[in-house]
């Protein structure tokens, strides 16, 4: 039998701690078989069985509130003032303050004074000093027990003042630290207010608002100017221009029309639509999308898993080296027991790893928050890490570098024939086949206003990968390649040229004649992509030294896009394996490469690369699970801003650690000629911890 499987959001989880020890106690409710904590999403899956009121209960050391995923239900957003535990830390402060007037006014160690600060370190220390003892009975050895162990040594050598001060400034770091850590995950909170939770749907003649959870598949949604869209759809009546912004991020507005396929939370502009529904609630791309989001803040970083590593070996030295410091010197060397112990506290204090701990999560977090709204969904902080050291990247020709739709770009004439008549009668044969260069014929040929009902094409014969024929208003015609007309008619030598010339650019050349004589040509060409030039250039200029294009076509057209786009390599005439073994030899040659296909073509080459990009995620569930990363948007341009995003993060990673680390050593070298007071030590590492936040938020600010 499987085991039942419950996810809860979380609303009050503050630090990575208080997220690790509520793991513990939600695993050692004895109906639970395994619990896992997702800190960026502030989401809790558990696996067996407990209820809201056993959950919340082994949360309440944090005040946490459990509801399940599945119900909506509005966060109670408490101003930053008026939570609990700030009000506390206020008062603490006051208590803080008339402590050492009184001091100042009285005497240094007078009754009020002592008793003000008591009170400080109560009121402000609660929280701290129930999970600090009750994790030392334990023996587990985490911030807030290295916390209160400090906090009980100052008042043991009568360091009132010291301890209260320690007290105050560890409640206002964890107050400030929850303050970012919910500003870091406004990025879900906003993804998860994008659609709307009730719709308008049409059953027979009468229209009902009805909950999203409750519509079906096939129901006809009722979306009205200026409304959001609330299911995923296929338009089935009525056009009208769609803001996509939010699941694409794209700029403008997309128009849509009979037949095409909308999202939820995407904004209605102008018109009046009918929408089949295709998808359920929680089916929709942007459930996918905030489902993949909170996913990828769970995944833990390589660095990520390196810190938690260190932390875990760091905490219990931390402890042993202030063991040593406060109990050595006065046994070796008849040190001033006082003097020592103080020292002693003093590095539990400045050795709390909460920077440290602090320092790659809430960057991650912040960053793949960010890059989903702008349209860029990054599966893992692995990936987002994997992608800013990337030197290589290898592209799909179709659909990636052009746009995928051939369109017509020469008609050339050979005889007396009008062109109107030469598009007319190839359109005519064009509308019974499947091939792809067909459809860039009709679709010149409905460009151009041409009535192809005036030929009719009969007796249509496929000649496989050469062409076409048919009989067209009582004459039979031949449509297809040189080789083709090669068999049965000797090209005049310019035609030669021409063709040759037009070959050379990269175009693909389709005769039209009789078998007798040629009438005339028509160039091909699956257009290269506006941005295409512009994106290639900007990875180079940000340091890529291989851009290479990976396509099945043919050299010469291979070889005039790639000349175009300036990249540095063409492979072409590839077959899927060619393409995987080309991708197996740019990683060995650089270590890693990125491949940017559409998702669905060249899976085995998008999986092997070291970070696979799929372009047009929206709507291609093929791209949002093989990818590591998807391009919602049909969009180049994403990818530089990726990468921007990508080395950023790595930037501050590497910062945050080399700051969190450097201040704590720098912290411990005072402690020689005993230079750190116990209030300093607690101000540093507050001080760590508050750079280390804000310098991860300015993720938040990077632009496209």
């Amino acid at each position: 039998m499987e085991d039942k499987k419950q996810v809860y959001r979380l609303q009050g989880l503050s630090c990575t701690n208080c997220a690790a020890q509520f793991e513990k106690n939600v695993k050692d409710i004895q109906t639970v078989i395994d619990a896992q904590i997702n800190f960026g999403a502030s989401k809790l899956t558990v696996i067996g069985e407990a209820t809201i009121e056993q959950l919340e209960q082994a949360g309440a050391f944090d005040e946490i509130k459990v509801i399940p995923a599945k119900q909506r239900a509005e966060e109670q957003r408490t101003p930053f003032w008026k939570k609990k535990t700030n009000i506390t830390t206020a008062v603490s402060a006051l208590f803080v303050l008339l402590g050492y007037i009184a001091q100042f006014t009285a005497s240094e160690n007078s009754v009020l004074a002592i008793g003000l600060f008591v009170l400080a370190i109560i009121i402000g220390g609660y929280e701290l000093f129930k999970v600090g003892l009750s994790n030392l009975v334990h023996l587990q050895f985490d911030m807030k027990t290295l916390m209160t162990i400090a906090i009980i040594g100052a008042a043991f050598i009568g360091e009132w003042g010291e301890g209260a001060v320690v007290v105050f400034l560890f409640a206002l770091s964890e107050a400030l630290e929850r303050y970012s850590m919910d500003k870091a995950r406004q990025s879900i909170r906003r993804l998860l207010e994008i659609a709307p939770k009730k719709a308008i749907i049409r059953k027979g003649n009468k229209e009902y608002e009805v909950d999203v959870e409750d519509i079906e598949i096939d129901d006809i949604m009722i979306v009205k100017p200026g409304q959001k869209i609330a299911m995923d759809g296929i338009v089935v009546k009525g056009q009208s221009s769609v803001n996509q912004a939010a699941i694409t991020g794209e700029s403008l507005p997309v128009y849509k029309q009979v037949g095409d396929e909308v999202f939820a939370g995407t904004l209605n502009e102008e018109g009046s639509l009918e929408v089949r529904v295709t998808k359920r609630a929680e089916d929709t791309t942007i459930a996918k999308i905030i489902h993949l989001v909170e996913e990828a803040q769970a995944e833990r970083a390589p660095s990520q898993q390196f810190i938690d590593r260190f932390a875990k070996y760091y905490t219990p030295a931390i402890m042993l080296i202030a063991l040593f410091l406060a109990v050595l010197p006065p046994l070796l060397w008849n040190g001033d027991w006082s003097e020592w112990i103080y020292r002693g506290l003093a590095v539990l204090v400045v050795g709390c790893p909460c920077a440290l701990v602090i320092s790659t999560p809430v960057a991650i977090v912040t960053a793949i928050g960010n890059a989903a709204r702008k349209g860029v969904l990054i599966k893992g902080g692995i990936h987002l890490e994997e992608t800013g050291r990337l030197k290589a990247i290898a592209f799909d020709k179709t659909g990636t570098l052009t746009k995928g739709t051939p369109e017509v770009t020469n008609i050339e004439l050979f005889n007396e024939i009008g062109e109107a008549e030469l598009l007319g009668i190839a359109a005519a044969i064009e509308r019974h086949s499947q091939h792809p260069l067909a459809s860039a014929i009709l679709r010149e040929a409905k460009r151009k206003a041409i009535d192809i009902e005036k030929w009719q094409a009969g007796d249509f014969l496929s000649i496989t990968g050469k062409g076409a024929k048919a009989n067209v208003n009582g004459n039979v015609y031949y449509i297809g390649s040189p080789t083709l007309f090669a068999e049965f008619l000797t090209l005049p030598v310019h035609v030669q040229e021409r063709i040759s010339r037009l070959q050379i650019e990269g175009k693909t050349v389709m005769l039209l004649g009789t078998n007798e004589e040629l009438l005339g040509l028509f160039a091909v060409a699956d257009q290269v992509r506006e941005s295409a030039k512009t994106v290639i250039q900007s990875l180079h200029k940000l340091g890529i030294h291989k851009t290479m294009m990976l396509t099945g076509d043919n050299d010469k057209t291979a070889a005039a896009i790639g000349n175009e786009l300036q990249l540095s390599e063409v492979k072409a005439e590839l077959l899927p394996q060619d393409k995987l073994a080309t991708i197996k030899k740019i990683r060995e040659e650089f270590g890693s490469v990125a491949m940017v296909g559409d998702g669905v073509n060249d899976a085995p080459a998008l999986a092997s690369a070291t970070v696979g990009i799929a372009m047009g995620g929206a709507g291609t569930d093929t791209a949002l699970e093989t990818a590591d990363i998807a391009l919602m948007a049909d969009d180049l341009t994403k990818l530089p801003y990726t990468i921007r995003l990508s080395r950023k993060t790595l930037r501050i990673i590497k910062e945050n650690i080399t700051f969190a680390l450097g201040l704590k050593i720098l912290a411990l070298i005072l402690i020689v000629p005993g230079w750190l007071t116990l209030w300093l030590a607690i101000f540093a590492d507050m001080g760590a911890t508050l750079i280390v936040m804000m310098n991860s938020l300015r993720l938040m600010k990077v632009k496209e």
